[in-house]
């Protein structure tokens, strides 16, 4: 019975890991404006990758975070989005479907760029102890590169994986990603060469 209320509360998620896998603006109905169309084009290859390292880092016994953007829409919910993405006819469909949270993920809100910005993100990493993020997600160069930055001022370690962030361009991504290695020491190997081991 030691654990009966956190289990109540979160079904199988770890109450416990030094390491979290951070999911940045995955559930996303991708038609916000005229360039949401080009991000998604990047967007997708990468949600195919997240979706495989989500699956590895589930059977590792490391706990998933959604932190997604409220859209501006502030009665909504984390499970009304996610319902919206996958079951009206966005252009997000495809994304969302690939990485609909299962039950024992985690999910935070947030109202702007940054995951930490007027949310519970820190206080939640902290309940489960973690110091080592592994930040995938959109845009790199807009949210994920903002909530790394902030990551990096509470001394967290990051991997942001090259193949698991997307931006609506290439070259703005990859600039960005060699930006968070110098700037934010994050490491930003492939996906594939995560050992969770």
């Amino acid at each position: 019975m030691a654990h009966g209320k956190n289990r109540d509360l979160h079904g199988n998620a770890p109450d416990k890991s030094t390491l979290a896998l951070v999911l940045i603006d995955v559930i996303n109905d991708f038609e916000f404006d005229e360039s949401s169309e080009e991000l998604f084009v990047h967007a997708l290859p990468a949600a195919r990758r997240i979706a495989g390292l989500k699956k590895r880092a589930q059977a590792a016994g490391i706990p998933a975070i959604y932190v997604n953007d409220n859209f501006g829409k502030w009665r909504s919910d984390f499970r009304t989005l996610v319902s919206h993405c996958t079951e009206d006819d966005t252009r997000g469909r495809a994304i969302a479907e690939l990485l609909k949270p299962h039950s024992e993920d985690y999910f935070v809100l947030k109202p702007k760029q940054s995951g930490f910005y007027s949310t519970t993100l820190d206080l939640l990493l902290q309940h489960l102890g973690a110091r080592r993020l592994i930040i995938t997600g959109f845009a790199a160069d807009i949210c994920v590169l903002l909530t790394a930055g902030d990551a990096h001022l509470r001394d967290y370690q990051l991997v942001i994986p090259c193949d698991c962030v997307a931006s609506r361009d290439e070259c703005e991504n990859e600039r960005v990603l060699q930006y968070m290695e110098r700037v934010f020491e994050a490491d930003i190997r492939m996906s594939t060469e995560i050992d969770f081991g």
